[in-house]
């Protein structure tokens, strides 16, 4: 049997990246006595492969913003949404609402309920970044396949605990790095991968903002009724709970690395994806990486083994897309959000049609999942495609932090000769919400 946490239950028109974001922003492996213990399908002996003419029958963890976006604008293609939890239980209420069909969900506080009692194919993971990892492998143990959101881990050790849980429990895992699964995307990627611009020198992105540390303003807010608090805090410190805190989680550097707009994790993961899907690097990563300036948004530079250099340096204005621009010595490729611009501009001939931002975009990448699902085939951004973008928006935040140049071993995932650095790689974790040792 697998054990599924280590912790008691608490007590009881297609509009711009910006623009969608600036909107809903706003809108363990060791059990406890007396907890119950999760079987996995496989322990049962079920296969766990929906066949073709199987609808896939899907939970949610976190009904947030994002959550009710995929459900109200993208819709889940060929699957069912059955249960849905969320700390918050009134966002589950809210969220059944809002969206068709919600009457019929089973509805959770506590996500660890719902992969007990429910037969799941597999969940969507759309937590805060500092929940998530845990809450994948949960659901990884109980048997389920996971589509988790990006950025995929909040520090970066314990992103590749998330990709040691996909391989020993065999699970199917999709990062919610929807470029990945645009055809134009693919098509000007491949070229680029594939020489049309010959060798690539230099990569250009966006220069992404850090997050802020949280400091405790005035008295903490009264906590509202329904909110599991310390559920919501997981691995973070117990604090008393703040309503500016909880809905504004993403700007501060203990819950997200930068995660709002234009942070290094948020809009930053995006692009630096799109980085090493082009470049072909989705098993690897820089070697080294300096500060080009001083303070907290520095510019930085990246060099990989090949030389190709990525320079954050871009300005917002010019990099809204959350795309790259890739130069090599027979060319140029911006790649941007569901386009690319070309020169030579031939390398436009044959592309696929423009894949309009807003309502619909992330279809084909949902659909990837549940395909692989079915087949157990790689999904366009499995685990280690996305632990390895996420490793870039690491990297960015630590070169940051200490200001000097560092040596990156992307095999070891370590830097070379600075304790200093590598203490940044994990943060500690609150008794309860521990990881599994994998």
């Amino acid at each position: 049997m697998l054990p599924l946490a280590n912790k008691p239950r608490p007590k009881p028109s297609p509009m711009k990246r910006r623009e969608f974001l600036r909107h809903s922003a706003t809108a363990t492996a060791t059990a406890i006595i007396g907890f119950p213990m999760i079987v996995s399908r496989e322990v049962l002996g079920a296969t766990h492969r929906p066949g073709p003419n199987d609808r896939i029958q899907v939970g949610f963890i976190g009904l947030g913003g994002r959550a009710r976006w995929i459900l109200k604008n993208e819709g889940l293609p060929g699957a069912d949404l059955v249960a849905a939890a969320d700390c918050n239980l009134n966002r589950v209420n809210e969220a059944a609402q809002q969206v068709a069909g919600g009457d019929k969900w089973r509805k959770y506080q506590h996500y660890r309920d719902m992969l007990e009692k429910e037969k799941l194919d597999a969940v969507f993971v759309e937590t805060t970044t500092h929940a998530r990892v845990l809450i994948c492998i949960h659901a990884m143990q109980a048997g389920c396949d996971t589509y988790v959101e990006k950025p995929q881990s909040l520090a970066l050790a314990e992103g590749r605990v998330l990709v040691k849980a996909a391989h020993k429990y065999k699970r199917i895992v999709q990062t919610g790095s929807q470029q990945r699964s645009m055809p134009i995307n693919r098509h000007a990627s491949k070229l680029v991968r594939e020489g049309a611009i010959g060798k690539i020198h230099t990569v250009i992105t966006c220069n992404f903002a850090p997050g802020r540390v949280w400091k405790p303003r005035d008295t903490p807010d009264e906590l509202p009724a329904g909110l599991d608090w310390d559920q919501w805090c997981n691995q973070t410190e117990l604090r008393p709970f703040y309503l500016e805190l909880f809905n504004s989680w993403g700007e501060f550097v203990q819950f997200d690395g930068g995660g709002q707009s234009w942070g290094v994790t948020g809009w930053g993961t995006h692009s630096l994806d799109q980085v090493q899907c082009a470049l072909g690097t989705d098993d690897t990563g820089p070697v080294e990486i300096w500060p080009e300036d001083r303070g907290p948004r520095c510019k930085l530079t990246m060099r990989y083994a090949n030389g190709a250099l990525l320079k954050l340096e871009g300005a917002n204005r010019n990099m809204e897309d959350l795309g790259a621009i890739f130069v090599g010595d027979k060319g140029r490729i911006e790649i941007l959000r569901g386009d690319y611009t070309a020169d030579p501009p031939e390398l436009r001939k044959n592309a696929p049609p423009v894949t309009p931002q807003g309502p619909k975009e992330s279809v084909p990448h949902i659909e990837n999942f549940f395909e692989c699902i079915r087949s157990r085939k790689p999904t366009n951004a499995n685990a280690e495609t996305g632990h390895r973008a996420t490793t870039l928006c690491h990297l960015t935040n630590i070169c940051r932090t200490v200001q000097r140049k560092l040596q990156w071993d992307p095999k070891k995932e370590h830097f070379v000769g600075d304790e200093e650095a590598n203490k940044l790689l994990s943060r500690p974790r609150r008794k309860g919400y521990e990881l599994p040792k994998l």
